[in-house]
């Protein structure tokens, strides 16, 4: 048993009400349907956890657990696939979301591959699930306490990145990143639900247009849907060293890798309580943290709310 942190519930909890939400996917372009179904994890025949479960009309295609052994690497983004082959793919906000308004139990039911990119952030995702209610469990909230300090690193020509994940009694992070033509960025501090949706919620994905235009073309030509449904009205696009429209704050990037960062960590199906200091992240590089802690059972330990 452990004290919950300051603004976190000491109960699992699920949605009061249905959500649903449309909009189309950053990398495949199609538009898609998303229903957020409550689960009360004690009822008959209920799964625990947050599910995914696609659907082709009124055919079911699969369901998926959020797990981080079902990660499956893509360009740009975290996606799940089934052993079949049946995946979705750009979860992170919607993960990140669910892990920090606190809904432990839910069925999200899609009809296309890809969760809805919305305006770039996770704030939409936020504000659904607020406007459908919590409703508190019986069973208590469960976190990841880190024992140990854990760590990776990957050099890539010049560039390196590095990543750690160190004891804490609170979920904090430390995230750097870098742009060229931009000043280097850091974010520092405490996640919490009220932190996470006021502070790093609202930050968007972004990119230069350049680059987005060739990638575009390069998956056209390898057959991988990459940055198809990529708009001004869903990224913080950047020309030269500007971006279109301005930024919705100055660190607007390095807090957008602390979104991914906590959607990517979500994987593990419950808030650590830890120190994650990370320096140029990325979707691979969180995936590979996630795993390198996960893999290590003398690192880590489960930790119920008193």
């Amino acid at each position: 048993m452990t004290q919950a942190p300051a603004g976190w519930q000491r109960n699992q909890g699920t949605l009061a009400r249905e959500v649903k939400i449309e909009g189309r996917g950053l990398h495949t372009g199609r538009r898609v349907r998303v229903r957020i179904v409550p689960v009360d994890p004690g009822a008959p025949g209920a799964r625990a956890g947050i599910w995914f479960e696609r659907s082709r009309g009124d055919r079911p295609l699969a369901a998926l657990p959020v797990d981080a052994s079902l990660r499956h690497a893509q360009p740009l983004c975290t996606m799940l696939r089934a052993r079949d082959g049946i995946g979705v793919r750009t979860v992170e906000h919607l993960l990140a979301s669910l892990l920090t308004q606190e809904i432990d139990h839910a069925t999200i039911h899609l009809d296309a591959e890809e969760v809805p990119i919305l305006d770039g952030s996770a704030t939409p995702w936020c504000n659904a699930l607020r406007d459908a209610g919590r409703v508190p469990l019986a069973s208590a909230k469960r976190f990841i306490r880190v024992l140990r300090t854990v760590m990776v690193e990957h050099e890539e020509g010049n560039e390196v990145r590095r990543m750690s994940v160190a004891p804490s009694d609170r979920y904090e992070l430390d995230v750097c990143t870098d742009l060229r033509g931009f000043p280097a960025l850091r974010w520092e501090g405490e996640v919490t639900p009220a932190s996470f949706a006021n502070h790093i919620a609202p930050s968007r994905s972004y990119g230069r247009l350049k680059w987005a235009v060739l990638a575009i073309a390069a998956g056209y030509l390898s057959g991988k849907p990459i940055l198809r449904g990529a708009r001004m009205t869903s990224t913080a696009t950047i020309v030269g060293n500007k971006v279109i429209g301005g930024l919705r704050m100055p660190d607007e990037f390095v807090r957008h890798r602390a979104l991914d960062l906590v959607g990517d960590l979500a994987m593990a199906g419950a808030p650590i309580l830890g120190r994650v200091s990370a320096w140029r992240p990325s979707h691979e590089m969180n995936y590979r943290l996630l795993a390198a802690l996960l893999a290590d059972r003398d690192a880590w330990e489960w930790a119920e709310a008193a």
